[in-house]
């Protein structure tokens, strides 16, 4: 498991706990994944219609029950599921239909001992992958995240109008049975709540506002330097910065914790102040330390961190200076770097495929695309499929975050 890439952990994990616990379908999300908080595997049924809001929604309900046991809306019904959460990084595990969980919930200590075991080691496996991920992974990530923020904004807008039309009609004094009227509204206005809140939801998952995102970053902290001996002051960024990118906020906060752990582990370092801010384009990120100036620039610490700022084509300078301490700067930038076109010869599509492909990146619909190319709709189906097969993709927004990611327009 350990080895498994992070397309493929979900099947890795779910053929682990075979032995142990059986199931339909096995679903991981975590927020470390912006792009693709979703990883899947088992009955295409479940898990092509497994939604974010129902797994948050699961996850707030467990009321600290780990594992938690019982009937859960998952994928459009209610069925028997497991699931068990990894606190450090607010990871879910969803198990449908398990076979032999009580095993799982406590009647068994050894195999509930395993699926925890097997399940922590997973959790933690996707946060050491996305913290070493390659500038490519946190390329796709990024565009997998803005195509579904742009699906759900056109989904909630469409809703949105339709709801919005019929609770005007329901008000309207042209109709009769004032009751039923009200209490219709009352529904349409609910429905347009939750509505909007999924709206939210998805979009709090692909930004995050920039004074939360510190806030967080000092919340996880707070155990580190409560122990530590070292006086830690946190100078919090301007309330009205822009949004940051949930890639750029999860690296920034694992950036600074790096370097705090880097810092506090000098001697005579006694105060360490870490400071945010944002001019519109990058997130500034200083570190400064009051120790002798002994921090190692070639220690491996140091540079992973500098690796992981360059994965978001950002820049770290260190300054180091003996007697008076250390300064790191780190500079992120907010928006992706634009892609230039690659090598997508290992796909082996056909001219035509790469001509549906270059309209899907493009954004365009089924129908679009067959009047743009003059083939019917059942003929770009079938190309969308070749597509999908032959890129190892399963959905319309993976397609179009690999193809974006790889520079096709």
């Amino acid at each position: 498991m350990t080895d498994a890439p992070l397309t493929a952990i979900a099947d890795v994990l779910r053929d682990a706990l075979g032995p142990c616990l059986g199931s339909s379908a096995l679903v991981i999300f975590t927020e470390d994944c912006t792009g693709r908080p979703q990883k899947k595997a088992g009955r295409d049924s479940i898990i092509s219609r497994v939604s974010i809001d129902e797994l948050d929604s699961l996850r707030a309900a467990l009321d600290g029950e780990d594992p938690w046991l019982g009937a859960a809306m998952i994928a459009g019904q209610e069925r028997p599921v497991l699931a068990m959460k990894y606190l450090p990084s607010r990871a879910l595990l969803v198990v449908t239909d398990p076979v032999d969980a009580g095993a799982a919930q406590g009647a068994d200590d050894a195999g509930r001992n395993i699926v925890k075991y097997l399940w922590h080691l997973a959790a933690r496996r996707i946060q050491e992958k996305v913290a070493d991920a390659p500038p490519s992974y946190l390329l796709e990530s990024r565009a997998a995240s803005a195509e579904r923020l742009r699906v759900t904004s056109e989904l909630v807008d469409q809703h949105a109008t339709t709801l919005e039309t019929v609770a005007a009609a329901l008000r309207s004094t042209a109709l009769d049975d004032a009751s039923s009227r009200a209490t219709a509204t009352d529904l349409v206005a609910k429905a347009l709540v939750r509505l909007r809140t999924q709206s939210d939801r998805t979009t709090d998952l692909v930004e995050e506002p920039v004074a939360k995102a510190f806030e967080r970053l000092r919340e996880d902290l707070l155990p580190l330097t409560r122990f530590s001996g070292v006086d830690v002051q946190f100078i919090e960024p301007p309330l009205n910065g822009r949004a940051l990118p949930g890639e750029v906020a999860h690296a920034a906060r694992a950036i600074v914790r790096g370097l705090l752990l880097a810092m506090m582990d000098q001697p005579e370092v006694r105060r360490v102040r870490a400071q945010w801010d944002c001019d519109g384009e990058n997130l500034l990120i200083s570190v400064r330390d009051d120790g002798g100036g002994t921090l190692s620039v070639e220690a491996p610490s140091m540079g992973r961190l500098d690796r992981r700022v360059q994965a978001l084509d950002g820049k770290m300078q260190v300054e180091v200076m003996p007697g008076w301490g250390a300064d790191v700067s780190v500079t992120l930038p907010l928006d992706a770097p634009q892609a230039t076109p690659a090598d997508v010869s290992a796909w082996k599509l056909g001219g035509r495929e790469l001509e549906v492909l270059q309209h899907l990146a493009a954004g365009q619909r089924n129908r679009s695309i067959a009047g743009a190319l003059n083939i019917s709709e059942n003929t770009v189906k079938f190309h969308v499929g070749n597509i999908f097969r032959k890129m190892g993709v399963s959905s319309r927004t993976e397609a179009i975050a690999l193809a974006t990611s790889y520079g096709v327009r």
